[in-house]
């Protein structure tokens, strides 16, 4: 369909052009998940098409930033830009030919999620030598009761959900503040891990980069590569870093600064933040970089949360405007800023415009609770409670309900009755459901469920009511819930597998994934738009 004149096209050679001149740009696609991550570009940011409002405000702060939006001839592109122009995006524009229009212009495509980080990690370890071991000789150290401490470089819920035995929960940017106590001895071995290869990498080369004297070294790929080699992995593990002394934070703080400063990061003050938010041609980016808990406890009003490993991890989720940007908070008795500057230093080298502050402490702290990202206000509609909703079921008065969370959170557990369906393919499950006399909408919070009753609203004649509360509530009233796939409406491509999550995967998915990952470096060359300055030796 020929775009409007109030939607126009970028080429993907404008797109190139954009990124190679280092100028703001957010290019979206708009397709779920799965699909998403079979092939996209390099700097392909998704926000569904289903989740425009409760995404779009807080990955794309500023509302006249260059927006280029694809799909791959399913529909979605056109009707998500006018969305988007519904929220008040004035420069929103139609990828020319999606991502076919990609392809024939010789665009690279990547697989899987989060390419940004994994490709720099992959071209941190081929420019920098970063030590790894095979876990057959982690194993052999373990065993042999060495002098050797596993360091987990995950966020705590997927160390939880499997790990190196023995090992210690230290999310990555905890690792430069952490390791001095937790391996005092400089001859104690420090093995650094994730999942697959990437945290395991930048984490084993921040303790390199940061001059520690122990002999460090990643485990080479990961729990993948523990799997691999027929080790068994804990579940439910429960070790997690104490309190950083302050001799050792003080060594930690020096070392960190330093780096931040040689990778090109810049030391804000409040004033100089002050500058940069009323600079209105920028986006910016704000994230405390502590873990959930410290932010939880306290934090600068109008920062986010966003842990300086996952960060880096997730440049694609947490920045999504490639070109942005990008402030970081940390501080206090706990860190004395370590965490903000290491985590500025990999910033700088990812390519991002990146200041961390200096001058903040525990009493700027003034706002509190977890972070709650903005979204677009709800829309007016209907509504019925727990009760209400089980009276209409329980009657079976034709009453459809449809409920709107993640499919895995939809297959664990549901409302009996409900049909899960894609927000975005909800014309397509009117047509295929049986026809109601109403319908109720559902959700994990009631948040997405109110846009998509809103569509309903639009779609039919019967009335449409959101379930107050959405699934959260009906359980906390004690009301049954069933699992299982049994009323899918839409395929459930919300979510990509990835690989190296949870405890059944493949053998040869996982294999598959370290072979894609080893090719990472030679996609950069041949893309040519990254950007990224791996950070010499001193």
């Amino acid at each position: 369909m020929p775009a409007s004149p109030d939607l126009p096209r970028l080429s993907a050679s404008d797109v190139r052009a954009t990124l190679l001149a280092k100028r703001e740009i957010a290019l979206i696609d708009v397709r779920e998940e799965d699909p998403f991550a079979q092939e996209h570009p390099l700097f392909a940011v998704q926000i569904s098409a289903g989740r425009i409002e409760l995404d779009a405000p807080w990955r794309l702060p500023r509302r006249d930033v260059t927006i280029a939006v694809y799909d791959d001839g399913e529909g979605l592109a056109e009707p998500a830009a006018r969305r988007l122009q519904a929220l008040g995006y004035t420069r929103v524009h139609l990828l020319e030919g999606g991502l076919q229009g990609w392809r024939d212009a010789g665009g690279e495509l990547f697989r899987d999620v989060n390419v940004p980080s994994k490709a720099f990690g992959e071209l941190v370890e081929h420019e920098r030598g970063t030590p790894s071991l095979p876990a057959e000789e982690v194993k052999a150290l373990l065993d042999a009761k060495a002098d050797v401490v596993v360091l987990d470089a995950r966020r705590f819920d997927e160390y939880q959900t499997m790990s190196i035995p023995g090992g210690i929960s230290v999310p990555g940017a905890e690792l430069a503040l952490r390791v001095r106590d937790l391996a005092p001895d400089p001859s104690t071995r420090v093995i650094v891990n994730c999942a697959g290869r990437t945290r395991s990498l930048i984490g084993t080369q921040s303790l390199v980069n940061a001059g520690i004297p122990n002999p460090v070294a990643a485990l080479r790929n990961g729990t993948i590569g523990w799997t691999l080699a027929g080790f068994e992995l804990d579940h439910g593990a429960q070790r997690r870093f104490g309190p950083a002394s302050g001799a050792n934070r003080r060594a930690a703080q020096g070392a960190a600064q330093a780096l931040a400063d040689r990778a090109g990061a810049l030391r804000l003050t409040r004033d100089s933040l002050a500058a940069w938010t009323l600079d209105r041609q920028r986006t910016l980016y704000r994230w405390d970089v502590r873990t959930p808990e410290e932010y939880a406890a306290g934090h600068l009003p109008g920062f986010g949360s966003a842990p300086g490993g996952q960060l880096v991890q997730e440049t694609d989720v947490f920045a999504a405007v490639r070109g942005a940007r990008i402030v970081l908070a940390d501080g206090g008795i706990e860190s004395d800023g370590v965490r903000a500057a290491m985590t500025a230093h990999w910033l700088a080298q990812l390519g991002w415009e990146v200041g961390w502050l200096t001058d903040v402490g525990p009493s700027q702290f003034t706002e509190t609770g977890a972070w709650k990202p903005p979204h677009a206000p709800f829309p007016a509609v209907d509504s019925v409670t727990p009760a209400e909703l089980a009276d209409q079921l329980a009657r079976d008065d034709g009453t459809l309900l449809l409920d709107v969370t993640t499919s895995a959170n939809h297959v664990k557990g549901h409302i009996p009755g409900a049909w899960w369906v894609l927000r975005a393919q909800l014309p397509q499950a009117l047509r295929a459901l049986p026809a109601p006399r109403r319908i109720v909408v559902t959700c994990g919070s009631s948040a997405l469920a109110r846009f998509a009753a809103a569509d309903l609203a639009r779609l039919t004649d019967v009335p449409v009511a959101v379930l107050e509360g959405g699934n959260a509530a009906w359980a906390a009233e004690g009301r049954p819930l069933e699992a299982g796939e049994q009323r899918l409406a839409s395929p459930r491509i919300d979510r990509y597998r990835r690989p190296y999550e949870g405890t059944d995967a493949p053998r040869e998915a996982m294999q598959a994934y370290l072979d894609w990952e080893f090719g990472l470096v030679a996609q950069l060359g041949r893309d040519g738009t990254h950007g990224f300055k791996v950070l010499g030796a001193p």
